[in-house]
């Protein structure tokens, strides 16, 4: 395993992560019947966000290479 597979395997696993958080925190505010402008709901939507970016950035640059 070379350092590139390393951190694309890391990578690979935080961005599922933070995806994973973000349903959590969404899954959570809905459970206590939050506001659609809860803090608690945009920071799960920003969760989401950010790691379906990295994803999708792992991914594209992986079929370049």
């Amino acid at each position: 395993m070379t350092g590139r597979d390393a951190h694309q395997g890391a990578t690979l696993v935080l961005s599922l992560l933070m995806a994973a958080i973000g349903v959590a925190l969404l899954v959570q505010a809905a459970g206590e019947h939050a506001s659609v402008i809860s803090p608690r709901m945009l920071l799960g939507v920003l969760f989401i966000a950010a790691g379906a970016g990295r994803l999708y950035l792992l991914v594209r640059k992986g079929r370049r290479t």
